[in-house]
């Protein structure tokens, strides 16, 4: 498997895996948390409602973002012979700044600006959070700077 395709499954593994969070916290539960408020808390650093009308839209950019990344890197070549050149073109780039973003917002509260150093949210975004970013970030770069994808392995 070439790099492309290597950093295409990955940045899509981590993007619907987290999706597949989103749907399961939809119905209620709030595995890794023992409530609601604590899991709001260990992910966003923030009161903010895990109910459906807010988790599975995201849930939906999430699995959206991984499609995308997976066509652009020549895995889904059905989808990608469907989708618009702009979406192939701007969709990783997309994944690739969100990705990024969050990333370096994850450094500013590394350095414990804007959030609690005890809580605990600061060791997730520290160890989990804000490395998966930044390295998904990189990943998505790669994925979005290939040369478009054509069917098959011919294409990679």
């Amino acid at each position: 498997m070439n790099r492309r395709r290597t950093a295409a499954l990955a940045v899509a593994t981590v993007l619907a895996a987290d999706g597949l969070l989103h749907v399961y916290w939809a119905t209620g539960s709030t595995w890794p948390a023992a409530d609601a408020s604590s899991l709001s808390w260990a992910v966003l650093n923030a009161e903010v409602p895990f109910t459906p009308p807010v988790v599975l839209p995201l849930a939906a950019v999430l699995f959206s973002g991984a499609a995308l990344v997976l066509a652009r890197g020549g895995l889904l070549d059905g989808v990608a012979r469907r989708l618009p050149g702009v979406a192939l073109r701007w969709g990783p780039r997309a994944v690739a700044g969100g990705l990024l973003a969050r990333g370096l917002a994850g450094l500013v509260w590394a350095a414990g600006i804007g959030v609690d150093t005890g809580s605990a949210f600061y060791p997730l975004n520290l160890a989990l959070y804000t490395p998966l970013c930044l390295a998904g970030a990189a990943a998505a770069r790669t994925v979005a700077r290939a040369g478009r994808p054509g069917p098959g392995p011919a294409g990679s």
